[in-house]
């Protein structure tokens, strides 16, 4: 006869005094129903595909149709972006993301003297249609979804792509894709803007009008929660800082006068996926439960589309090391894993080589080959939001959602996200939040493997994608020999009803279109327009 006997032993020290997460979220050392608060299921998880939409904005999720598989690529010409953007759909990937060199980010052309040393360096340069319909030849724009990560010259690449779509008898309600279109993130974490808050917010809205008339398919904004993640905010505040700005896009646009249902079924997101698993997870359905929640009661949305917040997914780029990049498959492997777990409806998947170099095609295919071995090999796809019930998973969720709030609080006291980052405060969180998380690194409390632990003598040694310097010459040559040849008389007429327009109130987006099917360029197109907004300098205050 065997008796019980007490196998309890005492817990041994742990590794350190206590755990959190990026957000400050103190980790207990286990999660259970007396340190947690059980959610209740109706108001706040629900079924996937209802309100609030915590498990998912589609009943069946991933077993009616995976995420979209996207590439992020671009760079040098359009001929060379559009051979890899072929070489990506052949391997399997089911939508198109276009990376556009800094030129023509800020509104410049090839041939401007600011632009010299940036052509086709970071993305491709695109300067007129002659170079659209070049980078998208052979790509059936009817059927292939495209993404575009566009700021300030936003509205000028839509009417771009529209142009190509027209000029080959394609329909613009099957247009289907998004344009960034997200100019507060770049006042608050990345610098690409040209005009001044209003008149650039103008053009957000005006393209929210346009297309709800005529590119009826098309995700007009994809508000963006990554780059205000790369630029050192913890999860809390990506989601309290992007539905910030989507907040005041849709006041915007309702004082404009849409009304929300009208456009706001369009609007889409783009967060970050980083390296801790469980917070990831939590962080992306606490988004989609608090912007149901904001779209409901703030905003008094009706239409279910309105209240779904739809996001795109790219894998942290900051979180990739130099040393030993082999090992950046491992963290964007769980980064993407966290994506799908979170219920991503698009994803890119980061190269192990970008923290040297532009991807090569051998390294953009194994950074593929990671989501489709996750689709299809996984498991984790077979099932709705898995996680759900969890007692760590559901209160990072709530924590999240908690902490965003009270950000939003904050910033609405402050009379809204405009006058937040007019004040320096976003950005001055994001700083703290960045020192923070650098000094942990610097200390050794933060362990990034092969950096400041278990590092390697050994050389790194991988192939290397290269740009050829050459090739800025040669957009510039082509550049000056299309003004050599367009009808002069009729781009510079289309331009000068384009700067009147922008002196009035009228939607902008038909005359940019004119502009461009005349054969404007990108940077003439933005010179007209800061002719009557002028630029942005951003206030430095010391």
């Amino acid at each position: 006869m065997t008796t019980k006997t007490d196998t309890h032993t005492p817990a041994r020290r742990e590794r350190r005094e206590s755990f959190e997460t990026s957000s400050g979220i103190v980790l207990p050392n286990d999660f259970n129903p007396s340190n947690t608060e059980a959610p209740d299921y109706e108001r706040d998880l629900g079924a996937p595909g209802e309100y609030p939409y915590t498990r998912g904005i589609r009943r069946s999720m991933y077993r009616g149709r995976f995420w979209t598989m996207r590439q992020y690529a671009g760079y040098a010409t359009a001929e060379e972006s559009n051979a890899r953007y072929k070489y990506l759909l052949a391997q399997g990937t089911t939508g198109l993301s276009v990376a556009f060199d800094l030129p023509t980010q800020i509104g410049l052309d090839s041939d401007d003297a600011l632009a010299a040393g940036e052509v086709g360096k970071v993305g491709v340069a695109i300067d007129s249609l002659e170079d659209m319909e070049r980078l998208f030849d052979g790509i059936p724009l009817d059927t292939v979804s495209t993404s575009m990560t566009i700021n300030a010259t936003a509205s000028t690449l839509l009417c771009l792509y529209v142009a190509v779509a027209r000029k080959r008898g394609i329909a613009t309600d099957k247009l289907q894709g998004t344009i960034q279109n997200d100019i507060l993130k770049e006042y608050i974490a990345r610098g690409t803007y040209i005009y001044p808050p209003a008149p650039s917010l103008r053009l957000v809205t005006d393209t929210f009008a346009y297309c709800a008339r005529e590119v009826p398919n098309w995700n007009t904004i994809s508000i963006s929660g990554y780059h205000i993640r790369e630029a050192g905010s913890t999860a809390a505040q990506e989601v309290a800082f992007t539905l910030g700005d989507a907040v005041a896009y849709v006041e915007s646009a309702v004082a404009a006068g849409l009304k929300v249902d009208e456009f706001a079924p369009r609007i889409s997101f783009f967060f970050n996926a980083h390296n801790n698993l469980l917070e990831e997870i939590a962080k992306f359905r606490a988004a989609r439960r608090l912007w149901a929640r904001l779209m409901r009661e703030r905003f008094h949305a009706r239409d279910p589309r309105s209240l779904m917040l739809r996001f795109h997914t790219q894998t942290a780029g900051s979180t990739l090391t130099a040393q030993q990049p082999e090992v950046n498959i491992v963290r964007t492997t769980i980064q993407a894993l966290a994506a799908v777990l979170g219920g991503t409806q698009s994803l890119h998947t980061n190269s192990m080589d970008e923290a040297l170099a532009l991807p090569t095609e051998a390294s953009a295919r194994l950074a593929l080959r990671t989501q489709q071995v996750i689709a299809h090999e996984s498991g984790v796809a077979d099932t709705v939001d898995p996680l759900a019930g969890s007692y760590a998973v559901e209160h990072l969720t709530s924590e999240i959602e908690r902490l965003a709030t009270d950000y939003l609080d904050k910033i609405d006291a402050m009379g809204g996200m405009l006058r937040a980052i007019e004040a320096g405060y976003v950005q001055r969180e994001i700083q703290e939040a960045a020192y923070t998380y650098q000094r942990a690194i610097e200390t050794g409390n933060s362990v990034v493997v092969g950096v400041n632990q278990f590092q390697s003598e050994a050389e790194t040694n991988v192939p290397l994608h290269r740009v050829d310097p050459s090739i800025e010459q040669s957009q510039v040559e082509r550049l000056r020999a299309l003004r050599r040849h367009r009808d002069n008389v009729k781009t510079e007429a289309a331009l000068a009803i384009l700067e009147d327009a922008a002196r009035g109130t009228e939607n902008l987006l038909p005359r940019i279109l004119q502009c461009v099917e005349a054969h404007a360029t990108v940077g003439e197109i933005s010179h007209r327009l800061r002719r009557v907004w002028g630029e942005y300098r951003e206030a430095v205050t010391v």
